[in-house]
């Protein structure tokens, strides 16, 4: 059985796997879910550093998810070596996520590793800013609708097996 046949894996990280990275894997499965895809596709998030390990993501996270009937179960962990292997493709949200990654990925690695908003968001837009610091809940609303669009043309592209 050949590498196209099985079931693929994408990852999705930012720094702590609180914000971000817990939203682009919830979309990513809701996108799948829609395009009755989720026998071939298996989705999770990581964070490149372990502050957060453990705990659930942002509470402004989980209420943007809920709000577009996307439920939420899992709990904060770190990027491991073994995922850049475990996973075919490995998402980061900014530039800095993509340096990082880059950085991070051993010489053994075969994910590829690419930045979520090069996925049919406009060149200005492509950055999914950080929204942490950030007081309320409306760069959260952001951050679902920049996920929403990049994970459909993500996964129309990777359908077509267009992504190198």
């Amino acid at each position: 059985m050949g590498r196209r046949s099985q079931r693929r894996s994408v990852l999705m990280v930012c720094v702590g796997n609180l914000c971000r990275s817990p939203i682009a894997e919830a979309v990513m499965r809701d996108v799948v879910q829609k395009a009755g895809l989720q026998g071939e596709w298996h989705v999770e998030s990581a964070g490149i550093e372990g502050w957060h390990c453990g705990c659930r993501p942002d509470e402004r996270a989980l209420n943007v998810l809920a709000r577009n009937n996307i439920e939420y179960y899992s709990h904060a962990r770190v990027l491991t070596p073994g995922d850049f292997l475990k996973f075919d493709y490995i998402f980061g949200m900014d530039r800095s996520n993509l340096a990082a990654l880059k950085r991070m990925a051993p010489d053994y690695a075969t994910a590829k590793v690419l930045l979520l908003g090069d996925f049919g968001l406009k060149p200005d837009d492509r950055i999914i800013e950080d929204p942490y610091y950030d007081i309320g809940e409306a760069s959260f609303d952001k951050i679902y609708q920049k996920c929403k669009i990049a994970c459909q043309n993500f996964l129309k592209q990777a359908r077509k097996n267009e992504i190198k």
